[in-house]
């Protein structure tokens, strides 16, 4: 997957919160949201699979550290549409990082690193950005 949005030097702190909203393509196989202190090191990678890697209609959350992938975590709930809306929050404490989905669907997945803040985001996939928001 190409990233689609890569941004660095964020300062996202345990307990703010992080909105992205955006469509879902038509086609779309999967797309990627990853969190954590650089590309290397991630509290979490959070994929839905439409139709990808042998997945359908699953979503697979993991974490990276020092450019080495955990365990993964599937979740066969699925809210997503090819080519409708979606808004995804993610929050975060030393200990677990909580995914907030549409119809109040919550994902909760262990902070394996123990980050306290994070200052890598990046978005790639089927997935078109409308906006983000940090609380």
């Amino acid at each position: 997957m190409d990233a689609k949005l890569v941004i660095s030097h964020l300062k996202i702190k345990a307990g703010q919160c992080l909105k992205v909203k955006g469509c879902v393509m038509p086609e779309a196989k999967s797309f990627a949201v990853n969190l954590g202190r650089n590309g290397s090191d991630l509290i979490l990678h959070f994929n839905p699979r439409f139709s990808c890697h042998g997945d359908t209609r699953t979503v697979v959350c993991n974490s990276m550290a020092g450019g080495e992938w955990g365990e993964e975590l599937r979740e066969s709930l699925f809210p997503f549409q090819q080519g409708e809306e979606t808004k995804i929050s993610i929050s975060f404490d030393e200990k677990e990082v909580k995914v907030k989905l549409h119809g109040d669907q919550e994902l909760k997945f262990p902070n394996r690193l123990g980050l306290e803040s994070a200052e890598f985001l990046s978005v790639d996939g089927d997935f078109r950005i409308k906006s983000l928001k940090f609380d």
